[in-house]
């Protein structure tokens, strides 16, 4: 794993100079590069902040549609009542 990330070879070629299988390698780099980066789906602080804000965004935005849904059915409703109106005269 240290040959490959200091010499910056490739996998397959430090593999056939160590005689093992490149998978077995690339599956050690790969670990080790993991543990590098730290745990896995560790958010920044930034991505924390755009997180929240989308998450208040789609509550703002579920309210404004049930408003909206609202003042449709009034509409909806309104015509029917207009056109049984306009019908009966």
């Amino acid at each position: 794993m240290r040959i490959v990330a200091e010499t910056g070879k490739p996998v397959a070629q430090v593999a056939r100079d160590l005689e093992i299988s490149p998978y077995t390698l690339h599956n050690w780099v790969q670990a080790e590069r993991g543990k590098a980066e730290g745990p896995q789906g560790a958010l920044s602080e930034a991505e924390r902040e755009e997180l929240a804000r989308l998450r208040a965004e789609k509550v703002r935005w579920a309210k404004e549609k049930t408003e909206l849904e609202m003042e449709r059915d009034v509409l909806k409703r309104s015509v029917v009542l207009w056109v049984k109106d306009a019908m009966n005269q």
